[in-house]
């Protein structure tokens, strides 16, 4: 028969419970077993930036009631994002240089590179539809992150032509110029052949964005304004070819491509169309809350205005925007807020017709169902 435990065995045994209960509980900072002598919340930085998102100035955001307001609020606006980014400075020659011409079933593909200012360079593909006839419409196309533009062109991890549109961005430039429109398809800063060589001896998939976006900070400018402005000379270059219309330039990207088209859209007025795959948000739920790369922040852009103001500087040339459901860095209802609010803007200049967004089933993937056509109609004209 066991003998009966003593009050005092008993409470031994239950201490020496406890003890190995907590030895199993893992560590998770200084304040484990304080919770209820402190507020949590108050440790959280997220959650106090996006009480001061409640707060934030956003002194230019969009309040107008009529269209001659609206033309205003957009002059003001658009030089407060320029001088945001860090400004631009002037324009230099381009020096371009053919590097290659190949021609593919239903595309020729040239390799170009020019110089956007002083020491640094662009690397282009240009891809021209086989049955275009006279001037065609460009798209300035610009990937996401990733290998950089090899990602939209069709050129595998080896260098190779790939015949499948494959990853994310699904070889888009691709896509265009099966469109029947002209493919613009540049490198951005920070991906593929404009890294440092430290950021290259570490594969082709690691982006150079920090430190090149850090460099930015410290003089004062801004990723965000250096990509703008290779697009603003990419432009100038469209200008140049005698078979683009340059009356007739679009841009589209992706993810970081998207926030480049969007900025680039709001105040480069010679792009008349844009396409923001999986972008188009709030500052406040998606690079405000999520961890995204250094290259998506604009300093004290949120004294000024959000996201969709942003996107309201396009009005009234066409805009579309796409998102996926189930994007986890661009949260689906912050997209759908962001784009009534940028619509507000097109109705007020009885400009809604030329707007749309749309919600797919998927994740941070380019779509393009009605991307695409968008583009081709507007850019037709």
């Amino acid at each position: 028969m066991a003998r009966k435990l003593s009050r005092r065995e008993l409470g031994l045994t239950a201490l020496a419970a406890k003890a190995v209960s907590a030895a199993d509980t893992p560590y998770t900072g200084a304040l484990d077993h304080f919770e209820s002598k402190v507020d949590p919340k108050t440790f959280d930085p997220v959650l106090w930036t996006q009480e001061r998102w409640k707060k934030a100035p956003l002194k230019l955001s969009f309040q107008s009631k009529t269209a001659k307001e609206t033309v205003a609020w957009q002059k003001k606006l658009r030089a407060k994002v320029v001088e945001l980014v860090g400004g631009f400075p002037e324009r230099t020659p381009l020096k371009p240089v053919t590097l290659e011409v190949r021609d593919f079933p239903k595309y020729r593909r040239e390799k170009v590179v020019f110089e956007t200012r002083p020491g640094s360079s662009v690397l282009a593909y240009l891809l021209i539809p086989k049955q275009a006839s006279g001037k065609v419409p460009a798209v300035i196309s610009i990937p996401g992150h990733g290998r950089g533009v090899d990602d939209i062109v069709g050129v595998d991890e080896k260098g190779k032509d790939r015949t499948q549109k494959v990853g994310y961005q699904y070889d888009y430039a691709v896509q265009i110029a099966e469109q029947g429109m002209a493919a613009v398809a540049i490198e951005p800063m920070g991906f593929g052949c404009r890294r440092d060589n430290i950021t290259k001896a570490k594969g082709l998939g690691t982006a150079a964005c920090q430190p090149a976006a850090g460099a930015a900070l410290l003089f004062g400018e801004t990723m965000v304004g250096w990509r703008v402005w290779d697009v603003m000379r990419t432009i100038d270059w469209i200008e140049s070819r005698p078979e683009l219309d340059a009356s007739r330039v679009g841009c589209m990207g992706i993810s970081g491509g998207g926030t480049i088209t969007l900025f680039s859209s709001a105040v480069e007025p010679r792009i008349k169309a844009a396409f923001v795959s999986g972008y188009l948000n709030t500052f406040r739920d998606s690079i405000l809350s999520l961890s995204h790369c250094i290259d998506n922040y604009v300093p004290g852009i949120l004294n000024w205005a959000e996201m969709y103001d942003v996107a309201g500087l396009i009005a009234p040339r066409p805009f579309f925007a796409e998102s996926g459901t189930d994007d986890p860095i661009f949260p689906i209802n912050a997209a759908k807020e962001s784009f009534a609010k940028t619509q507000n803007v097109y109705r007020v200049l009885g400009a809604e017709g030329v707007t749309g967004h749309e919600v797919f089933e998927g994740k941070h993937v380019f779509h393009g169902v009605r991307g695409l056509p968008f583009l081709k109609k507007h850019l037709s004209a």
